[in-house]
């Protein structure tokens, strides 16, 4: 199949694990990657063999027809407008965006254009991720009751470099890690219909422990720890809590409960990890994971399948409705909290397709 060509803008942190995984698809050729830090595009670039160049150069070239959208949160959606103007698809670093509004925006320019949108996280399309879709598709759960979902860390000021962004608008708990595991939700159970949450932020400052800033304090800009509870259009019902205020806590990432069985999912933020079933009355047993793409850091997969629907004429399943959906549900919690009452989603979603649809001896093929 022809390849597509690809641009990356952005060369932070994150840009070093969408690069190394971007060799494991054949259909990918990377054609520049742009930075407006230049010395760190070069850097970038010398370490993957790659070309630095400018963005109106990613932006101008033919041959390129995905731009990744590798920059900070609040930069996602003004660098995918302009990704769009330039008549490119666009495939944004997750949140879509850091509201509901602008994400809207996007979604209506990508569709007035006839152009693509597609956003991370696309974790759920790991293998663990999708036995455990398989699993519930089969009906080893029963009817899906409920479930929680749980991420929980003392913030990432311990480990980040520069991690001012994670407390600005745009970051917080809930838009940093809260996309891993709703849209993980959303592809075992569909979309939700309602949201209830509180938030709070108990500190107003943070002090940085890692280097090169040690020391340092930032401001607090967003609630740190959110706890709140969604209501899926299938029935289930899943609580869920995310927090940087953390300092340690014995919850599993994810559960889902079920009339017959209880299924442990491994932690969204990778492709793979160990799913348990428990079938009423028994006790948890492992399942073996038979889909691919468990085994290792996938972080372009859902890039991947972009490429794939382009050249085929299919949906890709890392999809702007389902970022959009997501995002929604992730901003209905911070409104539940200020209003005190339960917010609607209006956006609606299908789940995305089996990745086993789209694969042929265990690779994307189609």
């Amino acid at each position: 199949m022809e390849k597509v060509g690809i641009g990356v803008i952005g060369c932070g942190n994150i840009s070093s694990a969408y690069l190394k995984a971007m060799t494991s698809f054949p259909i990918l050729d990377v054609r520049g990657i742009a930075d407006l830090n230049r010395d760190l595009a070069n850097q970038r670039a010398a370490e993957f063999n790659l070309t630095a160049r400018s963005v109106d150069e990613l932006l101008s070239d033919p041959a390129i027809e995905i731009i990744v959208n590798l920059t900070i949160p609040k930069a996602h959606v003004a660098v995918a407008m302009q990704v769009l103007d330039a008549g490119k698809h666009t495939y944004s670093e997750k949140p879509l965006g850091i509201n509901f509004t602008e994400g809207q925006a996007l979604a209506a320019a990508a569709k007035a254009k006839g152009l693509r949108i597609g956003a991370a996280p696309d974790t759920f399309l790991g293998g663990s991720h999708q036995t455990a879709r398989a699993l519930v598709d089969s009906g080893a759960l029963g009817i899906p009751v409920g479930g929680t979902a749980t991420f929980m860390c003392p913030g990432h000021e311990r480990w980040h470099p520069n991690p001012d962004f994670y407390y600005e608008t745009g970051g917080g708990p809930m838009l940093d890690m809260g996309p891993y595991y709703i849209t993980d939700l959303v592809n075992l159970l569909g979309p939700v219909s309602q949201v209830a949450g509180f938030a709070i932020a108990p500190r107003k400052e943070r002090l940085i422990t890692s280097e090169p800033r040690k020391g340092e304090h930032i401001p607090v800009h967003v609630a740190t720890h959110v706890a709140g509870v969604m209501a899926f259009e299938s029935g289930a019902i899943i609580q869920i809590g995310m927090s940087f205020d953390v300092a340690g806590h014995k919850h599993v990432p994810l559960e889902l409960y079920g009339t017959e069985g209880t299924l442990i999912v491994p932690d969204p933020n990778h492709f793979g990890g160990q799913v348990e079933l428990l079938k009423k009355g028994g006790t948890f047993e492992p399942q073996e994971t038979t889909q691919p793409y468990a085994d290792g850091n996938y972080r372009s997969i859902g890039v991947a399948d972009m490429a794939h629907a382009i050249r085929s004429n299919r949906p890709h399943r890392a999809n702007g409705d389902l970022a959009l959906h997501v995002l929604e549900v992730m901003e209905a919690f911070q409104r539940a909290a200020d209003s005190g009452t339960t917010i609607k989603i209006n956006t609606k979603t299908e789940r995305p397709a089996p990745l086993s649809d789209s694969l042929n001896d265990g690779q994307l093929a189609r």
